[in-house]
């Protein structure tokens, strides 16, 4: 059996004993004299003045509804000193206590219950039912307590000499904690100003804490803080719940909630550790712890539902066992993770061994097994103090540690840089010049033919206007040729293709013979179709080219496949710049004198004429 079983079993136990009171044993002839509410060492030992009365189901004190039906030879038990202190019982319990003002003066006192969990307290002043009725409790609406207190007050008031005997009758599903004390006006007032100053300071560091995480998250989206906002605001709620504080200002008119919600609050408080433990500690996935605290997270959810269901003193056990169980498994798993190295973990253990400490004692002081519940609580509230203080200061490590990882990762990334520079430096300009020089290739092919090597209609077309613009700036003048291989769709489809692209790349050939000046310009810009760009070139001159790339042409064989020869002609048009004349002018005039050469002939050169405006 794992060890936290071995520890835990036997304390689950211990709550599931029941009608087992902290009180002294019954006696033969109880002494429960009359307490001197004027003096304050009396009231101080008020317990030594309280005598009760255990009524078993099925008894006739069980049934009686006032003290003039309890029968004449009931058996009285004076509580010696001691706290009345019950675990769970089906039990009626009545509590008789004689108060006497010895003064000279009528006084008021208040008799006060200092345990907010109990179904149902009537107080009788004398035998007879107090005026006005005082039968309050978690079962009837908060303001039948006649005074907005999470406390039961009952004022007594006596005369100069009055004796009064008070009975209590005090029946409970849960627990059962009879704290009584006999308070002056003055130091009630004192004690609930010192004590709303305490809860007040812890509840409200609560809320605070929740909503700086809850802000953490919602700035980083880190999930460890929305679980630590959870398990703050959860555990707040339970608390406040079980103080009473819930049913004062949440629920006061809801009689049947007000025990509902304590089993309902803890087993949220439960799903909230857990979740907030795994998430902090960083669990691996699929390992037996992960698998351990999956199944308290789904039995803490499923006993949230069970709450509307069970009877309260039976949900409330298994909450208290399922939520002993879940602190004992993450104060295991923080000390395995502390021993695995992280660092973390050492502060998350510290704080849940207060918190472990803090639930024994207050969960047996709520199922009856402690006496002084209003001191438990107290250390209660010290122990999640301590534990919230010392998770907020854990998680300021663990985001030291991340940050120093970062720190670490980002120290080895520069030297790691700075060792890599000065090849990857050198690499870079190889990969520079590499570059540059694609560009450069890229950019000959973006305004090359591939086939013939000349410029293709791209560059005419950038480079045409800016020819244009500057003849008529310089009045330079500008020609522009055309020409085009006759018939060669014949030659194409007689002898292939493949000749008919040997074909263009002689032409290309001849054309860069005579395109000899640097600024004059070859050009194919269409299938068998080619222009010339003669910046400075009047018509004759332009002409004159021509005439020789036709003869040149003509002249010459071009071997076909098989070795026959063929004979190639073009035919030429030929325009000059004009006033007035754009780019498009000028390439629409050439290209109607090319057409003219083919239709007087072929191979031959036609000139345009200039427009008359």
């Amino acid at each position: 059996m794992p060890l936290y079983l071995r520890f835990l079993l036997p304390l689950i136990g211990l709550l599931l004993v029941t009608d087992l009171p902290l009180a002294a044993l019954p006696g033969t002839t109880p002494h429960c004299p009359a307490l001197d509410a004027n003096d304050p060492v009396q009231r101080e030992a008020l317990m030594n003045h309280v005598c009760f009365l255990s009524a078993t189901p099925n008894t006739p004190a069980h049934r009686a509804e006032s003290p003039r039906e309890l029968p004449a030879d009931v058996q009285w038990t004076s509580a010696r000193g001691h706290d009345l202190v019950f675990s769970h019982t089906d039990s009626v319990y009545w509590v008789r206590l004689k108060v006497r003002n010895s003064g000279d003066t009528r006084k008021l006192w208040y008799l006060k219950l200092n345990y907010p969990l109990l179904d149902e307290v009537t107080f009788w002043r004398s035998g007879e039912l107090v005026e006005p009725a005082m039968t309050t409790g978690d079962q009837q609406p908060f303001l039948s307590r006649g005074i907005d207190y999470r406390y039961f007050l009952l004022p007594v008031t006596l005369g100069a000499g009055e004796t009064q005997a008070i009975t209590l009758r005090i029946q409970s599903s849960g627990a059962l904690n009879v704290p009584l004390s006999l308070e002056t006006p003055e130091t009630t007032i004192a004690e609930s100003n010192h004590l709303t100053l305490i809860h007040g300071v812890f509840y409200g560091a609560l809320l605070v804490f929740a909503i700086f995480n809850l802000l953490l998250f919602c700035s980083s989206g880190t999930s460890y803080y929305f679980y630590n906002a959870f398990y703050m605001a959860s555990l707040g709620l339970f608390l406040f719940a079980m103080g009473g504080f819930a049913n004062q200002y949440f629920w006061p008119d809801s009689t049947g909630f007000a025990n509902t919600s304590i089993p309902i609050l803890m087993s949220i408080s439960s799903l909230a550790m857990t979740l907030f433990g795994r998430s902090f500690l960083e669990i691996p996935t699929n390992t037996i712890a992960d698998k351990v605290l999956t199944g308290l997270a789904l039995t803490s959810a499923g006993l949230f539902f069970m709450a509307f269901l069970l009877p309260y003193n039976k949900s409330i056990v298994l909450n208290t066992g399922i939520a002993l169980l879940i602190i004992a498994c993450l104060f295991i798993m923080g000390i395995v993770r502390w021993r695995q190295g992280y660092s973390p973990a050492k502060w998350y253990v510290m704080a849940w061994s207060g918190m472990l400490a803090g639930a024994l004692i207050y969960s047996m002081a709520a199922f009856g097994h402690l006496a002084d519940f209003l001191a438990r609580e107290i250390f209660m509230q010290t122990a999640v103090a301590a534990q919230v203080i010392l998770l907020n200061y854990a998680m300021v490590q663990r985001w030291r540690l991340l940050n120093k990882k970062l720190l670490d990762v980002e120290h080895n990334a520069r030297t790691d840089l700075e060792l890599k520079v000065h090849e990857r430096t050198a690499q870079l300009r190889s990969a520079m010049r590499e570059l540059e020089k694609a560009n450069r290739q890229l950019a000959t092919l973006s305004l090359n033919d591939a086939l013939t090597g000349l410029h293709n209609r791209r560059h005419m077309d950038n480079l045409l206007p800016e020819l244009c613009a500057e003849a008529r700036r310089t009045g330079q003048p500008l020609t522009i040729a055309l020409l085009d291989a006759d018939h060669f769709k014949a030659v194409n489809d007689s002898w292939g293709h493949g000749f008919g692209d040997r074909c263009l790349q002689h032409i290309a050939d001849i054309l860069r013979r005579h395109v000899k000046r640097p600024r004059d310009i070859a050009i194919r810009f269409g299938g068998e179709e080619f222009a010339i760009l003669l910046p400075g070139t009047d018509a004759d001159g332009a002409l004159g080219v021509c005439e020789g790339i036709l003869e040149d042409i003509a002249t010459i064989r071009v071997p076909a496949d098989d070795g026959t020869p063929v004979t190639l002609t073009m035919s030429a048009g030929t325009a000059t710049l004009s006033q007035g004349d754009d780019e498009r002018d000028l390439f629409r005039r050439a290209d109607e004198a090319l057409y003219r050469a083919k239709a007087c002939g072929r191979n031959r050169t036609e000139q345009a004429t200039p427009e008359v405006s």
